[in-house]
């Protein structure tokens, strides 16, 4: 394998980021390039200006999607180019209308992110052309090239589609397996000797929210795409089976669940728990070597040495069950380290069934499978009921929507007072800082500031030392990637190469210099001083507020998803459609919890409420999840059969009782103390484990945490 920093390296220049960065560099830049060669680089920039506001819509996601979305948003800018053009000439009309139109455009959140990217796509536009008074006939001129330059590019992102219509399903599916191994790895450093428990929890809480993330992107743009979910060609047939698999591997994943505290207590003298942490991280960088060969046309090759290590590890654990030396190893003990060595082997074994997939040969004979991909894929409605029954203040959009408006027209009037000559960066910085939360808001803004006061220095310190203007020009182009590679996948890196990219351009264009970097500077601060006073000040909305409704989602989706595990020991296997929709609902559910939890901590002090409890939670839904996916492992890898269901009966209903009760006292808890029952059955610690008594204390398990989760929420009110 390679080392690590190079692979990081080679995996980004081949990600969907830096093709996002390339073409959108591309688009951009040809337009005023080509056009100079004849006198008409003013033009040409108009153009560039339609096609990165175009661009701002062109993210990740089916092709449908994304070219519904540009063309939307091209008659949009254009529209909006013409009402700006013949209005601005008069203050108070055209603050009027930034004001009507940054709360129409922001209300666009209701309807998904792309929607949002529309409305602030047509902002930008407003934005830049307020200051640019001309006559009638340019300003038609003028929204003629922008219109154009929006073809231009909305054209070029469909033919870089058509030419690899596989290349971004391939990219976020590779992003994804990388994502999957960051967290198997997370979980190695529990077998860690002397390890942070809270901080490794908390760094594994963090990945899952990625992991979500990153999965729900693939859904988005594998289930949306015909030839794919027709699985008319075997690439589209692989890609399907790989993304299966990797599901089905995640969740092999998430079952292993243990007191690791007591087992560190019990077994860290033998060293066995290190070299389980070995090889776990041996097939994380194996995972790794597969989402590599995704995008890179290789064919992964599993290490011979992995199966030598795992026999190993099932030697070690039959020295320690034989040991004689007086060690107090508890029979419990040897069957949770045998439980782990089997979800180990298990989890390789499903890695050489996705690496069998990458032979070519076989490639070719790959068998569809029927998979229901519209209960897996969510709908975006675009009804006009969806708007009004937010105009409300009960509604977080609507809030948001007339805190934007508000602080635009603020900073329309602050941006006129100061008559600076790019005033218009007052108003952009409050466009792309507003967040609907507060703790975004925060971040966002503190990540803007960083990048563009380094960015400044740099881009003097360029300007200062560098005079030759191809030198220039290269720094130009460089940094113009860079920006556009990193606008999604880290801000502040994308700004630190923005800032030189706009001083050189200005440079170039012979409007800047020094001044433009200082004028930058001050911008920024008075633009993110008023972002941020107004988030905290005109109508916030608080991540507290929807804390409610994401405990019960999350406690309703892992009551539906133990009701699916229940029915898979009822009969024989069936549809796996329902059992895999509630699962994935449990992913979703808990990475949403997760980041709202994140959040809250870039909040005040006096808004992080039940901030101890709501840890507990999470530690406790966690386990929930990972015993519920340990029962499904259970009957769909080890084909238990002969399951003595009624006698598990009572357990299981009182289960579902449990999260029944929760639910009801998250939704009305006056704060008394119930009485709930906790079926308890009797076990010896040295009985011999048959298939019906690991069944049994798997539901024993899942049925404690329900019940912990239940006594927690009684404390919690909201």
């Amino acid at each position: 394998m390679l080392n690590r920093p190079i692979r990081s390296i080679h995996d980004f220049l081949l990600s969907t980021y830096f093709a996002d960065g390339l073409r959108i560099s591309f688009g951009v830049l040809c337009p005023p390039l080509i056009l100079a060669q004849f006198g008409m680089l003013q033009y040409g920039i108009t153009l560039s200006l339609g096609a990165l506001c175009v661009s701002i819509t062109d993210s990740p996601g089916p092709i449908v999607h994304r070219r519904n979305a540009m063309l939307v948003t091209t008659g949009l800018i254009t529209i909006i180019s013409v009402i700006v053009g013949l209005t601005n000439k008069n203050d108070y009309f055209i603050g009027a209308v930034l004001t009507l139109c940054s709360f129409v455009f922001s209300m666009f959140f209701l309807y998904g992110l792309r929607a949002a990217s529309v409305g602030t796509a047509a902002l930008i536009v407003m934005v830049l052309s307020i200051d640019d008074v001309r006559p009638w006939q340019d300003v038609l001129f003028y929204a003629l090239l922008v219109f154009l330059g929006s073809i231009w590019y909305t054209m070029l992102s469909y033919l870089f589609y058509k030419l690899r219509p596989y290349r971004l399903v391939q990219q976020s599916l590779s992003e994804c397996i990388h994502e999957i191994s960051d967290f198997l790895r997370a979980k190695a450093k529990f077998y860690r000797e002397n390890t942070d428990y809270d901080q490794a929890y908390a760094e594994l809480l963090k990945l899952q929210v990625q992991v979500h993330e990153k999965q729900d992107a693939v859904r988005e743009v594998l289930f949306k795409t015909r030839e794919i979910v027709r699985e008319s060609t075997p690439e589209g047939r692989f890609l399907l089976l790989v993304f299966v698999d990797i599901v089905d591997l995640f969740e092999q994943i998430m079952s292993t669940y243990y007191n690791y505290k007591r087992l560190h207590e019990q077994f860290d003298p033998s060293g066995i728990l290190s070299h389980y942490e070995k090889v776990i991280i041996k097939i994380a960088d194996e995972l790794d070597d597969i989402g590599f060969a995704l995008v890179a046309g290789n064919t992964p090759h599993l290490p011979s040495d992995l199966d030598k290590d795992v026999e190993m590890l099932k030697a070690e654990i039959v020295k320690l069950e034989t040991d004689k030396s007086g060690a107090n190893y508890t029979t419990l003990g040897i069957i949770a380290l045998k439980n782990i060595e089997v979800n180990i082997e298990n989890i390789l074994s499903r890695l050489k069934t996705i690496n069998g997939y990458f032979n070519k040969a076989k490639k070719k004979s790959l068998t569809t499978r029927n998979i229901n991909v519209d209960k897996f894929v969510t709908r975006q409605s675009f009804d006009t009921d969806l708007l009004w029954e937010n105009l409300t203040f009960r509604s977080s959009t609507f809030r948001h929507s007339l805190r934007v408006a508000i602080v635009m027209l603020i900073g329309f009037v602050v941006a006129k007072s100061l008559n600076f000559s790019h005033s218009y960066w007052i108003l952009l910085t409050i466009l792309v800082i507003s967040k609907p939360g507060f703790s975004l808001t925060k971040q966002r803004n503190y990540e803007r500031l960083v990048g563009t006061i380094a960015g400044s220095f740099a881009g003097m310190g360029i300007l200062i030392y560098i005079q030759d203007k191809n030198a220039l020009f290269a720094i130009l182009l460089i940094c113009m990637i860079g920006s556009y590679s990193f606008q999604r996948k880290n801000y502040v890196v994308s700004v630190l190469f923005m800032t030189p990219y706009i001083l050189v351009l200005f440079d170039f264009l012979g409007i800047g210099g020094l001044s433009a970097a200082r004028e930058r500077i001050y911008d920024t601060l008075i633009g993110s001083g008023i972002a941020l006073i107004a988030s905290y000040s005109l109508f916030p909305n608080w991540e507290h507020e929807k804390l409610k409704e994401a405990l019960q989602e999350t406690l309703q989706a892992n009551m539906k998803y133990f009701e699916e595990v229940v029915l898979l020991y009822s009969g024989p296997l069936g549809d796996p459609t329902n059992y895999k929709v509630a699962r994935k609902q449990v992913y979703v559910t808990t990475a949403n919890l997760a980041s709202l939890f994140q959040r809250m901590f870039s909040e005040p002090k006096s808004k992080q409420v039940i901030m101890k409890e709501l840890h507990q939670f999470t530690a406790l839904n966690h386990q929930l999840s990972s015993y519920i996916a340990t029962l499904s492992l259970y009957v769909k890898e080890h084909n238990f059969t002969g399951i003595d269901l009624e006698e598990l009966k009572p357990v299981i209903q009182n289960t579902q009782y449990l999260f029944k009760q929760t639910i009801e006292i998250l939704q009305h808890n006056t704060g008394q103390v119930n009485n709930v029952p906790l079926i308890r059955r009797s076990s010896k610690d040295g009985e011999i484990q048959t298939a019906q008594m690991v069944i049994s204390e798997q539901f024993d398990l899942t049925q404690k945490v329900a019940y912990d989760i239940y006594k927690l929420c009684e404390r919690i009110k909201l």
